[in-house]
C-alpha cells in the first residue's frame, strides 16, 4: 500500500471542501471496498478524507410515510431496523444476503452504493482492464465470464455491479441525496450508476467530490408486498449470479397493479426491469404472465460464452418471487 495523507471531516460540507481541490483524494467511510483495493494497489489515493463521523447515521420517518436513511447507517443496523423489516422487507433481505456479519457491521449505506463495479480481472493488476486503465482492453471478453453481464454491457467492460442493497433500493424508487461543491442535489437511484459504454472507469454519475449524505425511500402502496431472492454459487458470502427485488400489489380482481422489479448480477449497474413491469400491469397473477414478463425483459440479453444460463436462471428467480408474493391474493 502506498503512503497517503489522512484527514477526518466533521460534517459533509467540510468533507466536500477537502476534496474540492484534490483530484487525488477519496472519501473513506467503512472502507470495506476501498481499503481492499488500496492493498491490491488498484486504488492509490494520496489523501483519504474520513467521513465516518460526518454523515448522518440514523433512519428517520418522512412525512409521506417513507424513510430517510443516513449515508452513515451501517448495513447491519439498516437490516435490523423494524421499519425497514416491516415496510421494505426486500431491503432487509438484500442486506442480510450481501456479506458476512463483520462486513455488515462496518459497511455504510453510502459506501455500499459507491463500491466499484468489478470482476476478478479488475482485481488482478497483471491483466489488462479498462476499468483500471482506460484503453488497456478487457480481459474478461476472452476469459472466464460466468459472473459477467448479459444486459447493457459493451466491448469495453462486461463486469456486473456487486451490491445487493442497491438492487432493492432501485426497486423501491429510492432517491439519493448528494452534497457537492456546487451545493446539494437529489438523484434518482436509477440515474446514479452508469452502464460502461466506452468509459467503464466511471461507475457513477457523481462528480469528483460529491458525497452521498442520505437515501430516501418513498412510501409504497398499502397493498404492496416485497421480497429479495438471490441465486449464487454458495449459500453465503458470494456475489449474485442473478438476484431480483420485487414489490408488487394485486388488485381485488386478481390482476397485477403496482409492480417494481430490479435485477442484480446481470449488468454493470443494478438493472430496473421496466419492460417486465409494463408487461405485468393489468395481467392476471399467473406463472404464464410472470414468464411472459421475464421474456419481455430478457429477450435483449446477449450472454457470453460461460453465462448463457443466466437467462433461464433470471426467469426462474423472477417467476418464483412473483409467485410467492402473489399467491395469497389469487
Amino acid at each position: 500500500m502506498k503512503p497517503f495523507e489522512y484527514s477526518r471531516a466533521q460534517d459533509p460540507a467540510g468533507a466536500v471542501a477537502l476534496l474540492a481541490e484534490r483530484p487525488d483524494a477519496a472519501f473513506l467511510a467503512g472502507g470495506t471496498n476501498l481499503v481492499d483495493h488500496m492493498k491490491l494497489a488498484i486504488a492509490a489515493p494520496a489523501l483519504l478524507v474520513d467521513v465516518s463521523r460526518a454523515l448522518p447515521d440514523r433512519v428517520e420517518d418522512l412525512p409521506d410515510g417513507g424513510l430517510r436513511i443516513g449515508a452513515g447507517v451501517r448495513n447491519a443496523d439498516l437490516a435490523a431496523d423494524m421499519r425497514v423489516r416491516t415496510r421494505y422487507p426486500a431491503l432487509s433481505q438484500a442486506l442480510l444476503s450481501g456479506a458476512s456479519g463483520q462486513l455488515r457491521n462496518l459497511a455504510t449505506t453510502g459506501g455500499n452504493l459507491m463500491q466499484r463495479t468489478r470482476c476478478s480481472y479488475f482485481r488482478d493488476p497483471t491483466t489488462p482492464c479498462n476499468k483500471r486503465e482506460p484503453g488497456a482492453g478487457c480481459s474478461a471478453l476472452e476469459g472466464y465470464t460466468r459472473y459477467h453481464a448479459i444486459l447493457g454491457a459493451s466491448k469495453s467492460c462486461v463486469a456486473t455491479h456487486p451490491s445487493d442493497m442497491a438492487v432493492a433500493l432501485l426497486a423501491f424508487d429510492a432517491v439519493v441525496q448528494v452534497e457537492g461543491a456546487a451545493g446539494a442535489r437529489s438523484i434518482a437511484l436509477a440515474d446514479l450508476h452508469r452502464l460502461p459504454g466506452d468509459a467503464p472507469d466511471r461507475d457513477t454519475t457523481l462528480a469528483h467530490g460529491e458525497l452521498i449524505t442520505a437515501v430516501d425511500l418513498p412510501a409504497l402502496p398499502m397493498a404492496a408486498r416485497s421480497a429479495y431472492r438471490k441465486a449464487r454459487d454458495r449459500a453465503s458470502y458470494a456475489f449474485a449470479l442473478v438476484s431480483v427485488a420485487v414489490a408488487v400489489a394485486v388488485e381485488d380482481d386478481g390482476t397485477i397493479g403496482d409492480v417494481r422489479i430490479a435485477f442484480g448480477g446481470v449488468a454493470h449497474q443494478p438493472w430496473r426491469a421496466t419492460r417486465a413491469e409494463d408487461a405485468l400491469r393489468g395481467q392476471p397473477a399467473t406463472d404464464a404472465a410472470f414468464r411472459a414478463a421475464a421474456h419481455a425483459e430478457l429477450s435483449a440479453a446477449t450472454p457470453l460464452r460461460d453465462n448463457a444460463f443466466k437467462v433461464p436462471m433470471a426467469t426462474g428467480v423472477l417467476v418464483a418471487t412473483l409467485r410467492d408474493l402473489t399467491e395469497a391474493r389469487r
